[in-house]
């Protein structure tokens, strides 16, 4: 990305009640920021121990139900982390008035969307 694609922007500040971030990557409010950590480590958790299964010789479908939970954990985490973006970026980009920014937002949604449902 260039640096004209940087959201690493101050907020523009129409007042101070309503003030709509320009562009800015990584939002994630600390709470659910904690959350989703929390999220990763417990899947990082199972992730061992599938490895641990397969290690120790276990019977094949309690691996591979082992590894289903594992891809829905994370399903669910990147479910969140759209919701998010669509919340944040995504209403923040179209909330700027700056069409340039709000194509892009939406490029990058309609872009995620699709690799996240290909998946399925």
């Amino acid at each position: 990305m260039s640096d004209s694609t940087d959201l690493s922007e101050q907020t523009a500040e129409k007042d101070s009640s309503d003030a709509v971030p320009q562009r800015r990557y990584g939002y994630v409010a600390a709470k659910d920021k904690e959350a989703l950590i929390a999220r990763m480590k417990r899947i990082e958790g199972q992730a061992r121990g599938i490895e641990k299964m397969i290690s120790d010789d276990r019977y094949c479908i309690d691996i591979l139900t082992q590894i289903a939970a594992v891809i829905a954990a994370l399903e669910t985490v990147a479910s969140i982390l759209l919701e998010d973006h669509v919340k944040h970026c995504v209403r923040h980009a179209l909330a700027s008035g700056d069409e340039a920014i709000a194509a892009e937002k939406t490029a990058e949604l309609l872009e995620a969307v699709h690799r996240f449902t290909r998946t399925r």
